[in-house]
């Protein structure tokens, strides 16, 4: 765990009780709200469920997951019946696909901006497509150690809502509503049928596509077309270390990976001008953020229609972003005439990036290893580990069946839920 996560975590330990006498639930009818438009059938988490206040507000198959056991001891007193597991937001133990629905009130305020979007990475692979999401943030631009308040020596930082709708939209959600309430940002959005961005600070690259297909957005992971050959070519070119497998590519190889166009299609040819422009926008907007050292754009036809109709493949002159980029041929076995050894050979050992056997440091601790590759010859989702410092508390775990107590039917069968122990 990250050292400065780690001390606004230890904080909770210590003060949970205190925590829960100053903070009263003040959205239960926003939390019942939410319940309402959980996926049938299917459970809902609270992330950073603290004391548990909310949890009776969002069903009977409601699950809260929190990094402080102190505040699931304090959950299990207010929600004896509700399935409890101790864990990181930034590595949730959940299968994908697993949930109906997400709330998080004020939990991803308390991590450093630039890790929010693989965290909420995460949180897409965990949703079903249509899952509402319902996530608070402060509202502003800074972020550190509070210094002041009630519990000081907290991490806490703020966002504009532009740039936080950015990275929503960036994380494969379709955003619904993102207002003011009180001093916060209320963020209303639904798990789209897209892939989310793996990206990070410090990245040595970052590979651009034009959007999702169909097939990449429910495999999970892009370029996924059985004729597709960016895997193949960035392994051969020395960008990644492990093929079908964006988040190792981010933590292992400092490889990221985005898309001009989130929105899923058959084909590129589905997608309008007025769309790569604006997507053009949004990752420009993420290279000046994050400044990756290039960025490298997978498909000329979208970098032709989003930002120069004359270019050729190569570096382009004027960068992106302030970053190098480099555009190259698309991969799909649709552009038949783009062969291998070509796109190889107009890969990033020509621009001094080749993979040297070391990552660049991300600066994503253990968090970063929470999701494991996909076999080459899958076509269906990757198949979750469990993260690293997550514990499964069930009823059996924390007492929630006592003798005398009724025991069926249980609220939800967590371990069901749960990605495999490594």
């Amino acid at each position: 765990m990250p050292a400065v996560h780690k001390a606004t975590v230890d904080i909770y330990e210590h003060q949970a009780a205190e925590y829960r006498a100053r903070r009263p639930p003040r959205y239960r009818r926003q939390a019942r709200a939410f319940a309402r438009r959980v996926l049938p059938d299917t459970p809902a988490v609270d992330l950073g469920c603290g004391p548990g206040t909310y949890l009776s507000d969002l069903g009977p198959r409601a699950i809260g997951l929190d990094a402080a056991r102190a505040m699931l001891d304090l959950a299990h007193e207010a929600a004896p019946r509700a399935a409890l597991v101790q864990a990181d937001v930034e590595a949730l133990p959940f299968r994908d696909r697993s949930l109906g629905g997400a709330w998080a009130r004020n939990t991803y305020l308390h991590l450093p901006r630039a890790r929010v979007p693989l965290a909420l990475a995460r949180l897409h692979w965990s949703l079903a497509p249509g899952a509402p999401a319902e996530i608070t943030f402060d509202r502003g631009g800074d972020e550190g150690l509070a210094t002041g308040g009630d519990f000081p020596g907290r991490w806490m930082s703020s966002w504009e809502p532009d740039q936080l709708g950015d990275v929503l939209l960036g994380a494969g959600f379709d955003v619904d509503d993102l207002e003011g309430v009180d001093d916060l940002l209320w963020a209303r959005a639904r798990r789209a049928r897209a892939l989310p961005d793996t990206v990070a600070a410090g990245m040595r690259a970052l590979v651009c596509g034009l959007n999702p297909s169909l097939v990449a957005a429910d495999a999970g992971f892009g370029y996924a077309g059985a004729t597709n050959r960016f895997w193949p070519a960035a392994i051969e070119a020395g960008l990644v270390s492990r093929p079908r497998d964006p988040l190792h590519a981010l933590v292992a190889d400092g490889v990221g990976m985005t898309d001009l166009v989130k929105r899923a299609t058959v084909g590129a040819g589905e997608l309008t001008a007025d769309e790569y422009r604006a997507g053009a926008g949004r990752v420009g907007r993420l290279v000046r953020w994050l400044q990756p050292a290039l960025v490298l754009f997978v498909g000329l036809d979208g970098w032709r229609a989003a930002v120069d109709r004359r270019a050729r493949p190569g570096l382009q002159p004027g960068g992106f972003g302030g970053a190098r980029a480099y555009v190259m041929p698309s991969t799909s076995g649709r552009n038949a005439h783009a062969q291998q050894h070509e796109l190889v050979r107009l890969r990033l050992k020509f621009v001094g990036l080749r993979h040297d056997g070391g990552s660049r440091k991300l600066g994503l601790g253990a968090a970063g290893s929470g999701r494991e590759s996909r076999p080459a010859d899958s076509h269906r989702y990757p198949r979750h580990a469990r993260g690293r410092g997550s514990t499964a508390c069930g009823a059996a775990d924390l007492g929630a069946t006592e003798p005398g107590q009724p025991s069926a039917p249980r609220p939800v069968a967590l371990r069901a839920l749960l990605r495999h122990t490594q």
